[in-house]
């Protein structure tokens, strides 16, 4: 029998390599943890338990998956990263700050059960829902 524990990786497709690594270490604080060389096109960032992986598309890894993403052809439809607890009006005033687009928080029904969680986009228009990790009382 599989148990899924957490998510370990995601791999997203990209035509703006810089652009996404600063989002995904500047905005969300992941840190980059390992790098190919950029033939074969993979950067790896630390997301707690599990890693953000942004490929170029024009790599021979990223030339694997295909043509390039666009707002009608996406890599995926979301995916969710679980946070450290923090208030809404912070996390708000925090992405506002950084020019982040995002819709409000609303109750969405996650892992951990039902929760507050907000959405935002990538700059390669990939749909992050962000959760705060739910503390077990």
């Amino acid at each position: 029998m599989i148990q899924v524990l957490a998510i370990d990786h995601i791999v997203l497709r990209t035509t703006k390599l810089n652009e996404m690594l600063r989002f995904y270490s500047d905005v969300l604080g992941c840190v980059v943890e390992r790098e190919t060389p950029p033939e074969t096109g993979l950067t790896q960032l630390r997301a707690g338990n599990a890693l953000v992986d942004i490929v170029p598309v024009e790599s021979h890894l990223g030339k694997l998956g295909g043509g390039a993403p666009t707002q009608s052809e996406r890599n995926v439809d979301h995916f969710c990263l679980q946070i450290k607890a923090a208030s809404e009006q912070s996390i708000l005033e925090y992405l506002d700050a950084r020019g982040v687009t995002h819709e409000d928080f609303a109750r969405r029904y996650g892992a951990q059960g039902y929760g507050n969680s907000i959405y935002l986009e990538d700059p390669e228009g990939n749909v992050v829902e962000l959760r705060c990790r739910v503390e077990k009382v």
